[in-house]
C-alpha cells in the first residue's frame, strides 16, 4: 500500500453519518436544508439519459399541446430532486431503500422552480429478521419556491440501530 494512504487512513477519524433508528420517532419532523433549482438543461438531460422521451419535457409545442405554458420538468427528476433532498437526514446512515408508496405528482414543477423538503416519521419499528436494524416510514413532502405543493410520498427503508 502507498506509504501515503496507509498514513490518512491511520489518522483518519471515523465518523458516524446520518441518523440512526432511535433518533426517528414517529411524528418527528424533519424540514431539509438547501433546496435546488432545477434548470431546463436538468429536465432535458435527466430526460435524455433516462431514456424518457415523451415529448411534453423535451418539445415546446407538444408540451403546450398538452396545456402547458411551457415545457415542463420531467415529473420523475422533480421525485428524484426532492428524494435527494431529503436523504442526508432520514436515510444518509446507511440501510437499504424498502420502496416508496402514496407517490402524488400534485402540481407541475417548471424549469427556473426551486424545490423544498420536508418529511414527518410516519411509524418504526424494529426489524425481525434482521437484528441491528429498524424499519422507519416517512412522509416527505415536496414544494417549490412559493410553498406550494408540488409532490408528496411516503418512503420507506432499513435503517441501523445504534446497537
Amino acid at each position: 500500500m502507498d506509504p501515503t494512504v496507509a498514513r490518512l487512513k491511520a489518522e483518519a477519524t471515523l465518523r458516524v453519518r446520518g441518523n440512526r433508528y432511535e433518533d426517528f420517532e414517529p411524528g418527528r419532523a424533519f424540514t431539509h436544508h438547501w433546496g435546488r433549482t432545477v434548470s431546463e438543461a436538468d429536465n432535458t438531460l435527466f430526460s435524455v439519459l433516462t431514456l424518457h422521451y415523451n415529448p411534453q419535457y423535451t418539445n415546446a409545442a407538444m408540451a403546450e399541446a398538452a396545456g402547458h405554458p411551457r415545457i415542463p420538468v420531467n415529473p420523475l427528476l422533480v421525485f428524484n430532486t426532492v428524494f435527494g433532498l431529503s436523504v442526508e437526514d432520514l436515510s444518509e446512515g446507511g440501510g437499504p431503500f424498502l420502496g416508496v408508496d402514496e407517490l402524488s405528482f400534485v402540481e407541475p414543477v417548471y424549469p427556473g422552480d426551486t424545490l423544498y423538503a420536508s418529511s414527518e416519521v410516519v411509524s418504526r419499528r424494529l426489524a425481525s429478521n434482521r437484528p441491528g436494524y429498524g424499519i422507519v416510514t416517512w412522509h416527505t413532502r415536496g414544494t417549490n419556491q412559493r410553498g406550494e405543493a408540488v409532490i408528496a410520498f411516503k418512503r420507506s427503508n432499513l435503517v441501523r440501530t445504534r446497537a
